[in-house]
């Protein structure tokens, strides 16, 4: 017993220590100037809890809005003040715009492609289309709520909706009805995209040799990967087949793909990861944020009568409004605005890592520390957002500016929000992204009365995902605010591209 037990206390010793060693390399890591590194926990985490940005919260009101954590072997560094977020990701962008390469989620690089195709004068030729998938969405709650008689999952047609927009973009296809397999194939990759590549969930990121160990999260990549390879393949396939039998396409990100594959040296694994990854981003980011707005909604029946107000003087109900009606109905801009604020698709944006050593404000930051940028913390500065945890679209009256163009305020304390990133690694499909929440958000609330189900409450604090966030599924009635509803609605059927 004696043996077994001295057998077994060594491994838990050299555990413990590798665990609790930060506590040492804190006072041991400088710089040749004798910089330090940033205050943070002093212990080495395998992965974070659940709802992660609680700890990060939490440990921003400890270690002050720039502190450092052992993820496994890897330094992460936190960013949760919007003038450091600045500094480092606009100011310092040329040290601070690379990212790492996770096991789940080796992006190539080549984000300049899919910049090609998500230029401001690229969207505007998407608002017809925008505005048709948006009449297609309205009209599918309409149904298949039977004109609002039955409770229904929005989560279903939310997504659809975004995807078929991202479809468009990507592939010039959309789905042709909501029961086509397609929808449930693309959501499913999308959610397990989400789950498995969360800056603070996956240990086989952090601990290296866990990618060559048979586990379940391993097992779970390598399938995503597979399916990812299965389902997006097949579709460029089939526009590669339209291709060469001389066959006119659409402009889209596959065909920009297949034209540059060779300048570009593009694989197989290269475009069919390019074009998944693309749409799928677009897909649980917007379709999250109408999601998280019909939870909200509900339970702020003040809000909704002011949109209605608002909506019923502007555009009245003979017709329902278009992206041309923007400038005209700033409380529903507002309400666009709080949402994605007080709930951001992503609470971590997508991480970053430095190319060199670089000390800000007396603080080291050692080459390849990744960088998080923390839009809860973010989100939820008394500072910018007064009862941060309050949700008011009142806060957002008087701001004009787009999200495209609030990313480029000089005052970065004025900044609208930090849904979609900041710095070289922005976001680039904002513009799109954008035009898709404003024509979905005010034609349901030009459309309905939302109408929660008292034996179903809607959580508001629980959310599905690890990465991106979603409402746990809850159901709604969407009653029709006139009569006039159903002649509009009629005027469009589905189409096959």
């Amino acid at each position: 017993m004696l043996i077994v037990f001295t057998l077994l206390l060594g491994p838990l010793i050299i555990i413990l220590v590798y665990f609790l060693s930060p506590l040492f390399l804190r006072k041991w890591i400088v710089d040749e100037q004798g910089h330090s590194i940033p205050p943070g926990p002093s212990i080495r985490y395998a992965f974070l809890r659940k709802y992660a940005e609680q700890a990060l919260y939490d440990w921003t009101n400890k270690f002050g809005p720039l502190f450092l954590l052992w993820m496994g072997s890897q330094l992460f560094i936190v960013v949760s003040d919007p003038q450091i977020a600045r500094d480092l990701f606009v100011t310092n962008g040329a040290i601070f715009s690379n990212r790492k390469k996770y096991f789940m989620k080796n992006q190539r690089q080549h984000r300049r492609l899919a910049t090609m195709v998500l230029t401001p004068k690229a969207m505007q030729g998407y608002i017809n289309i925008m505005e048709y998938e948006a009449h297609i969405f309205i009209k599918s709650l309409y149904d298949e709520g039977i004109r609002g008689t039955s409770a229904i999952n929005p989560a279903h047609y939310a997504g659809r909706f975004a995807l078929n927009n991202m479809l468009i973009i990507s592939f010039g296809l959309r789905t042709y009805s909501t029961s086509d397999p397609l929808i449930a194939k693309a959501l499913y990759l999308a959610m397990e995209f989400m789950d498995l590549t969360g800056p603070w969930s996956n240990s086989v990121d952090f601990f290296e040799i866990l990618q060559r160990i048979p586990t379940r999260t391993r097992s779970r990549g390598r399938n995503l990967h597979d399916g990812l390879i299965s389902v997006y393949g097949d579709m460029i396939l089939q526009f590669k087949a339209r291709m060469d039998a001389g066959e006119e396409v659409p402009d889209c990100l596959v065909k920009t793909l297949l034209e540059t594959q060779n300048k570009e040296k593009l694989d197989w694994e290269d475009l069919c990861m390019l074009s998944a990854i693309f749409t799928l981003g677009g897909v649980h980011s917007t379709s999250g944020i109408i999601l998280w707005f019909l939870a909200l909604i509900p339970s702020h029946p003040d809000i909704l009568i002011r949109a209605h107000e608002e909506l019923d003087r502007v555009i009245g109900r003979n017709r329902w409004p278009s992206t041309e009606d923007e400038p005209d109905l700033p409380y529903v801009r507002a309400i666009i605005k709080e949402v994605q604020r007080v709930h951001a698709p992503f609470w971590m944006a997508t991480p970053h890592f430095n190319s060199q050593d670089f000390v800000y404000r007396g603080t080291y930051i050692p080459k390849d520390t990744v960088l998080v940028l923390n839009c809860y913390s973010l989100h939820h500065n008394e500072s910018c957002y007064p009862d941060s945890f309050t949700f008011n679209p009142d806060r957002y009256l008087g701001d004009e500016l787009s999200c495209s163009e609030s990313v480029k305020h000089s005052d970065v304390m004025n900044r609208d929000h930090w849904t979609f990133g900041a710095g070289r690694r922005i976001c680039p499909g904002i513009p799109g992204a954008e035009r898709e929440l404003w024509l979905a958000i005010v034609r349901l609330l030009w459309a309905y009365n939302f109408e929660a189900l008292p034996e179903e409450p809607i959580s508001l604090q629980e959310y599905e995902g690890m990465s991106g966030r979603t409402p746990v599924p809850f159901r709604l009635r969407f009653i029709p605010r006139t009569t006039n509803l159903h002649h509009i609605l009629k005027t469009a059927d589905e189409i096959v591209l």
